[in-house]
């Protein structure tokens, strides 16, 4: 039973570090929107003191106006991908302490279903991120380049898909949620 605890205790955690992630994606996603309507409405920036905010951005940053809208534009669909991937995983681990053990057929199909979304959301926000920003290109000049290699989450989903199995397997022998599959 010391094992169980120590289970139900880092699905809280996760529980919790899964909804902080996901506010914190809310966030930059409203952020990178907000920025994209301030650089678009004022185009020539707010003045302080004489020098504009584009100035700023441009010189003492050395970016173009351009790879701050391409960035925002990727930076949105980064966050969205990544904010749903936490509510997933917030449901998952909240759908888990109501069952009080990781040991059911309908959590182990969950915690699969996740583990595949792990693997397909980031390549296909790493996909839409690079069709924005050639996109972007297009109609900007001096666009930095952008790395979207985001392959360390493949892991994550694989070890998610394994650790489903794992669960699945102590569902069949222990004989939770059986009654569900028929």
């Amino acid at each position: 039973m010391k094992t169980l605890r120590t289970l139900q205790t880092l699905s809280k955690i996760g529980k919790i570090i899964s909804k902080i992630i996901f506010i914190f994606c809310l966030i930059g996603g409203i952020g990178c929107i907000v920025g994209m309507i301030c650089l678009a409405v004022i185009p020539d920036g707010f003045k302080l003191g004489g020098i504009t905010i584009h100035g700023i951005i441009e010189k003492n940053a050395e970016i173009s106006i351009g790879t701050c809208y391409s960035a925002m534009a990727v930076g949105i669909i980064l966050c969205a991908g990544e904010a749903v991937l936490c509510k997933l995983a917030e449901n998952y681990f909240k759908n888990e302490l109501e069952a009080g053990t990781p040991f059911t057929l309908s959590g182990a199909r969950e915690l699969m279903r996740l583990g595949i979304c792990t693997i397909c959301i980031p390549i296909g926000t790493a996909i839409a991120a690079g069709i924005t920003y050639s996109i972007m290109s297009a109609f900007f000049t001096d666009i930095a380049d952008f790395n979207l290699n985001n392959t360390s989450q493949i892991g994550i989903g694989v070890m998610f898909i394994v650790t489903s199995l794992l669960c699945r397997h102590g569902a069949e022998i222990t004989g939770k949620d059986c009654e569900k599959t028929a």
